[in-house]
């Protein structure tokens, strides 16, 4: 089968390109260059995940590139409140796909978890500004850990997981004031201390 020469994709993108921008000049398509970005994306990211399910195994890495470039093509057709969201997400879906492909690769559990975060966290905030986000960027993290702990059976996460949900529940509860009267309490304890430890010494 004879290969198509490479110029005749770039040239037809250009003239794609050119065309868009120009209805999108006389305004008849108002959306034209968001468009053409928008298929440029999703049509580079089909690209990279056929080379990524063909031999996922060797060719893990192309999960990376793949799912971002969709989730940035397919943030042209969203409300732009989600534009963040699924950006974010679409390049923890694909840490995701690398682990799910290859459990060995445990380590993707990790980036794959707070980009997620990071993601439901931008489009919480975007959506309801009233709401604080402090707690269930925690509890995403803590969770993202528990998940290494158990399904790559790290003993280790067990630890920062159980600090982070502690924390997610802290804010959550909306004890964060209530943390710093504690604080200067703590404060005050441990000089008194010190100073009824050296006048007993005397």
């Amino acid at each position: 089968m004879k290969r198509i020469d490479w110029r005749i994709i770039v040239g037809v993108l250009l003239i794609l390109w050119g065309a868009l921008s120009l209805l999108q000049k006389t305004g008849a398509i108002p959306w034209g260059v968001n468009l053409f970005w928008g298929l440029v994306g999703i049509g580079g990211g089909a690209a990279f995940l056929y080379v990524f399910f063909t031999n996922s195994r060797f060719r893990w890495w192309a999960a990376i590139p793949g799912f971002t470039l969709l989730g940035m093509g397919a943030g042209a057709f969203l409300p732009e409140w989600l534009d963040g969201a699924v950006f974010l997400g679409s390049i923890g879906l694909a840490f995701w796909a690398v682990y799910l492909t290859n459990p060995p690769h445990w380590w993707a559990i990790i980036p794959g978890g707070v980009l997620l975060t990071l993601a439901a966290t931008a489009g919480v905030s975007e959506r309801l500004a009233d709401v604080d986000t402090g707690g269930i960027f925690f509890l995403g993290l803590g969770l993202t850990f528990l998940l290494v702990a158990a399904l790559a059976r790290q003993s280790w996460a067990y630890f920062p997981a159980l600090g982070l949900v502690l924390l997610a529940a802290v804010l959550g509860l909306g004890f964060g004031g209530f943390l710093d009267w504690l604080w200067i309490g703590a404060l005050f304890m441990a000089g008194l201390i010190l100073v009824l430890l050296a006048l007993l010494r005397r």
